[in-house]
């Protein structure tokens, strides 16, 4: 009873940082959101940019390293582990996801696995990263693309769900830049 008390204002907390952030999240000030994103236990690198409208689950667990891009009205799961990685550019509305339901149970209940995207990743706009997937260097997933197995380094996939596309360059060694003023 005591642990189903705990859980529940465990939960409620949760729920009510993360209202919290969608509030910070329309801020038009990269510097104050990134200060109130790592206060909430978001790990950020140094030159990252999170624009308006993000949106988390669990902060805790999320990861982003240098260089990287989060783009306007991304959803970013932190319930399990969620790790991003340098030189990354997530367009808007991208939605990553580590947990979901076991659509198989009869009590329907909930589970998580890790995503990691390394180096390099571009994922265009509204595509969709379900749980449990690695994203390896150099990959792009094209706009609207629902990511439900690993994509390999330097390949190019995209559709519902993703497949190969073709072959990227493996000469890339650019930065990001600067972020927009008001996004």
């Amino acid at each position: 009873m005591i642990r189903k008390i705990i859980g529940r204002l465990y939960a409620m907390l949760t729920e009510f940082v993360n209202f919290i952030l969608k509030i910070v999240g329309f801020i038009p000030s990269h510097h104050i959101r990134r200060f109130f994103y790592r206060i909430s236990g978001i790990k950020i690198g140094k030159g990252s940019t999170i624009h308006t409208g993000a949106c988390f689950y669990d902060p805790k667990n999320i990861v982003i390293g240098q260089d990287t891009i989060i783009g306007e009205g991304a959803v970013l799961d932190g319930r399990d582990k969620l790790v991003i990685g340098d030189h990354v550019d997530i367009a808007s509305e991208v939605m990553i996801y580590n947990a979901e339901h076991d659509v198989q149970s009869p009590d329907f209940h909930a589970i998580s696995y890790p995503v990691f995207i390394e180096d390099y990743v571009f994922i265009g706009p509204r595509a969709i990263i379900l749980p449990g997937i690695r994203i390896k260097k150099g990959a792009v997933v094209g706009a609207g693309a629902v990511v439900t197995k690993n994509v390999e380094e330097f390949t190019i996939v995209g559709g519902v769900p993703a497949k190969l596309i073709k072959e990227r360059t493996r000469n890339i060694h650019y930065r990001l830049g600067r972020a927009a003023w008001f996004r």
